[in-house]
């Protein structure tokens, strides 16, 4: 019997930040507060536009007086561009490490690597392992050389899966993933949920975008959430319309089997609902889950 799953996320990767002002250079740029960043604890953040979107998320994690940043490979090259531009002169050094660091996911485990709370971390020889900083259920990842993960793991016990079994598994969570819900300058904070999963702290100093997120928590006025969706048959490709007498409230973004996730407006689905109307996608049946970590209302939730 194995101690729980892994896989290799190929779509993830790492980019290094090195140099005597690396923390003041991130402080100022991502919503979450990196003086909260330590060899033992992690964290989830994002780095916005001006007007308050979400332009990458990304994991970051200490090793050593580094900074990791786990992210989406696809926006890497952008994310260490963006990151470039706002640096300027500041003593700091961006290096891409997808070349000799990889990135793994664990889950249905106990206690990973001695790991217990959500945002726990330890130092590994040539790596980091981490509990996922938004969700304690959603499992760890680890950071270590491309040729080390796989002995790493089965050192551990724990048997690899496929990467879309991992996707299943956060899509039950209601966890997003950073291509297939959030994508690049679409969604703002809240809509993303960064408010409910430790992805912003709202008692940090100024960062790019803080006005409109802390605007936006004041006045409570996040109305489209992005929430898991659960139909009676395998879920319509990404990009489909869920709609409730004749009305579109949301939009599909990641599927898996008869689960999904998708950006939908809960106070018009609320009002379908109220209505004794259903909420459909291509003429199939959708129902409405309210995630374990959600502290807002899901019209209609089911487990």
């Amino acid at each position: 019997m194995s101690n729980g799953l892994f896989t290799r996320l190929s779509d993830r990767t790492i980019l290094r930040l090195s140099g005597a002002e690396t923390r003041s250079f991130l402080q100022g740029l991502i919503t979450s507060d990196i003086d909260k960043l330590s060899s033992t604890n992690s964290l989830y953040a994002g780095l916005l536009t001006p007007q308050g979107k979400i332009l990458f998320d990304f994991f970051l994690v200490c090793h050593g007086d580094d900074v990791w940043l786990d992210c989406a490979v696809s926006a890497s090259a952008e994310l260490k561009k963006r990151l470039t531009f706002y640096k300027l002169r500041a003593a700091v050094d961006i290096e891409d490490m997808g070349d000799a660091l990889g990135v793994a996911a664990i889950w249905q485990a106990k206690a990973p690597f001695g790991l217990e709370s959500a945002a726990s971390a330890t130092t590994l020889v040539g790596g980091t392992a981490f509990m996922d900083p938004r969700f304690a259920k959603a499992g760890a990842r680890l950071i270590a050389p491309m040729d080390q993960i796989t002995a790493l793991m089965e050192e551990h016990g724990y048997a690899p899966a496929g990467e879309e079994d991992y996707h299943a598994h956060r899509i039950a969570l209601g966890l997003a993933d950073s291509v297939m819900d959030i994508g690049s300058g679409e969604h703002f904070p809240h809509e993303c949920n960064f408010d409910q999963i430790d992805g912003v702290d709202f008692k940090k100093g100024c960062y790019v975008g803080q006005e409109v997120v802390s605007r936006t928590e004041h006045r409570g006025t996040a109305r489209k959430r992005l929430v898991p969706l659960l139909f009676e048959v395998d879920a319509p490709a990404p990009g489909t319309d869920i709609a409730g007498n004749g009305k579109t409230i949301g939009t599909i973004s990641s599927t898996a089997g008869k689960r999904a996730l998708g950006l939908v407006r809960l106070d018009r689905a609320q009002t379908v609902l109220e209505a004794d109307a259903t909420l459909s996608a291509e003429d199939h049946t959708v129902r409405l889950v309210k995630p374990d970590w959600a502290g807002f209302d899901v019209p209609g939730a089911v487990e």
